[in-house]
């Protein structure tokens, strides 16, 4: 494994949905997520890491903490097998170690073993304890630049659940799919350089790690199809490096520099503007245009385009 990542990164990620539900919500029958006051689509920052998880488990093999089908109790007791093998009784795993030293070796041992910890921490003290951690990765909730229309569509079953319903229905059963007819959303991430570092007790997320990143946002989508999310896309991942650890600049004065404008018929004009509303609904990435001010960028900051 490579070193720790020495430098503070800030990214915009945007990605699109035609025809689909980018993210359903279980409190509202699952239609996609709202923002009631503007229509406003949201994806929510689990969601996303949770592509980002499967994604590094299917390209890179590393052990994923949050897995579906996982036991954390049961992982947490490997954690102290290699640290702590002369412990045995159960309730001596409930409480970390007096040894501070050996408290540490602990949940880093669950650092370096597990990718999705090192990358966005995981707080480990569930009945078997093996500490918590702050993770040097965080994501925002994605919101889409534009209100979107959920539609409620009427599908139908040609095969019956039970024999009831093959009497009664004749063998066909009805059903509801919720869809969002296009929606372009943008989330902000955030990687804190002293929460990698060993020097500060971090959690050991290195330069491959990080590349490991980059490459989920970018490709996360073509392994997540299913009948919900048939067209989804990263369509642009625009990555703020710092020179320093603790950073050049104000993370929200780099988000500021990238903005979204609506494309018609050869003019350009601000996402939501209200001189838009007569142009027809977005239905395409090309219907959207990503402007970046580079102009007087401070002095230590780098952007990478992926």
């Amino acid at each position: 494994m490579s070193n720790p990542v020495t430098n503070r990164h800030e990214f915009v990620l945007y990605f699109d949905v035609a025809n689909g539900n980018p993210n359903g919500d279980p409190d509202a029958g699952n239609m996609p997520r709202l923002d009631p006051e503007t229509n406003q689509g949201l994806v929510s920052d689990v969601a996303l890491k949770r592509k980002v998880r499967n994604y590094v488990s299917m390209a890179s093999g590393h052990r994923i903490y949050m897995s579906e089908g996982s036991t954390l109790n049961l992982l947490h007791k490997e954690a102290w097998t290699a640290v702590l093998p002369e412990i045995t009784k159960d309730e001596d795993f409930k409480r970390l170690p007096k040894d501070q030293q050996k408290a540490r070796e602990l949940t880093a041992w669950m650092c370096a073993n597990f990718w999705d910890i090192r990358t966005f921490g995981a707080v480990m003290s569930t009945g078997v304890n093996a500490g918590q951690v702050r993770g040097p990765v965080q994501f925002t909730f994605a919101r889409s630049i534009e209100p979107i229309l959920p539609l409620e569509i009427s599908i139908t079953r040609m095969a019956a659940t039970t024999e009831k319903d093959a009497e009664d229905k004749g063998g066909r059963t009805m059903g509801r799919k919720h869809i969002v007819p296009y929606g372009l959303y943008r989330a902000h991430g955030f990687i804190s350089a002293p929460l990698a570092s060993h020097e500060t007790k971090g959690t050991g997320f290195s330069e491959d790690d990080l590349k490991l990143l980059w490459q989920a946002l970018s490709n996360m989508f073509d392994h997540d199809r299913s009948a919900a999310r048939g067209e989804m896309a990263t369509r642009k991942l625009i990555v703020f490096r710092h020179e320093s650890a603790l950073g050049n600049t104000q993370a929200q004065s780099l988000f500021d520099r990238v903005t979204t404008r609506r494309v018609f018929e050869g003019e350009r004009r601000p996402a939501g503007d209200s001189s838009t509303h007569n142009w027809p609904p977005a239905r395409h990435w090309s219907d959207y245009e990503v402007v970046i001010d580079r102009d007087g960028l401070p002095a230590g900051v780098e952007i990478v385009e992926y």
